[in-house]
């Protein structure tokens, strides 16, 4: 009957991700030999995934960090939150049905529901500051029904004073466009100690600039006003970060205070990523690129370090330009990421850069090419 089945065994069966991770935790779990492995290839993977939660395994492989999160003590009504990333590693699509909570403390939510090959999602864990207090913990189960059935369980946790309370929630920049300037402003209302007090606030962005001044201090209140810059060199994209308020609380010497906006890019290109499928040596494929913006521009040149791209630039000033992109396949084998800068006549910073993806791939031998060898 053959020996132990092996993981090379299961490689051999030329299973695609992630089944062929489904088969492995499942089959070896079992004690199935290769013989018997393979006769039971016409047998559903979903019955399968019944015999062993070591299955799940693809599913956890997808995500791209930790599953916990620790939020830390935070001030009441503030806005936190925390994003769990998810990649679809696989060939095949990957769909979410849906994701619950343990605890009304956290509200969990779903970017995108159907992944296809690399595309990315996020869960998002609202802490719910304004609802609760103390310690909290809650556990987020994401429950996937396509491939394969799987739930995949994060777990977050943090503690919600009730002595420092911000308003607004946090910063919230909106949509700026790129090469603006910005500014907000944040009351925060403390109760306790006559004598605390905020003595810095402290970020690791360089395009944020920061002022404090306080307002109140009676009777055990104490009020500052924080008003945060969003500089006009932010670079083009989602801002999404955080300022730590120092206090002399030694108990709890820092609070967060989350910072959120979307600088937007005067010129702006889709799809992005742009993905060109699987080729093999010699084959070509062409897709298009809408540039657009709300004025008349003109494209004047691309970046491209990869040589097997190939663009074609309209010569024109307009509002939308279909631009095609040419990916010939050479004997490099594997994946193809490189990304694309445009320039225009308002200048390179205007435009963002886009991912360009592909993949190079063997070619399949027929039965009647074997045949003739």
């Amino acid at each position: 009957m053959g020996g132990a089945l092996r993981d090379a065994d299961i490689n051999s069966m030329e299973w695609e991700e992630p089944g062929r991770l489904v088969a492995l935790a499942v089959l070896r779990i079992i004690g199935v030999n290769f013989v018997l492995a393979k006769s039971l290839l016409g047998l559903s993977l979903s019955l399968l995934l019944l015999t062993s939660a070591s299955a799940q395994q693809w599913a956890e492989k997808m995500f791209q960090g930790p599953l916990s999160h620790d939020f830390g003590t935070v001030a009441r009504a503030s806005k936190v939150e925390h994003r769990f990333t998810l990649k679809n590693l696989y060939k095949e699509t990957v769909h979410i049905t849906g994701v619950t909570t343990s605890c009304g403390c956290t509200t969990p939510s779903i970017t995108k529901r159907t992944l296809k090959t690399h595309e990315t999602a996020e869960i998002v864990a609202k802490f719910n500051t304004s609802s609760f207090t103390g310690s909290r913990s809650a556990t987020i189960t994401v429950t996937i029904d396509k491939p394969y059935y799987a739930e995949v369980q994060m777990r977050v946790k943090g503690t919600i004073r009730t002595d420092v309370v911000f308003s607004p929630a946090g910063v919230q920049f909106g949509e700026v466009q790129v090469g603006s300037k910005t500014t907000k402003t944040i009351k925060v209302a403390y109760a306790g100690r006559g004598d605390w007090k905020i003595v810095d606030v402290r970020s690791a962005n360089p395009h944020l600039e920061v002022e404090i001044s306080p307002t109140r201090r009676s009777g055990g209140r104490v009020d500052y006003e924080i008003v945060v810059h969003l500089k006009d060199d932010a670079p083009i994209g989602s801002l999404r970060d955080q300022l730590v308020l120092i206090t002399n609380d030694p108990n709890v010497p820092r609070i967060p205070l989350y910072v959120e906006g979307n600088v937007l890019a005067a010129v702006t290109i889709s799809p992005s990523p742009l993905f060109l499928g699987s080729l093999t040596p010699g084959q070509s494929v062409t897709k298009q690129l809408i540039v657009r913006s709300k004025t008349p521009f003109k494209i004047t040149s691309v970046d491209c370090e990869d040589k097997r791209f190939a663009f074609k630039l309209p010569e024109t000033s307009k509002t939308l330009h279909v631009v095609p992109v040419t990916f010939t396949a050479d004997e490099s084998m594997g994946e193809v990421i490189h990304k694309l800068c445009f320039h225009t006549d308002r200048g390179k910073t205007i435009a963002p850069e886009v991912e360009l993806r592909a993949k190079v791939i063997e070619p399949k031998i027929t039965a009647k090419a074997s045949e003739a060898r």
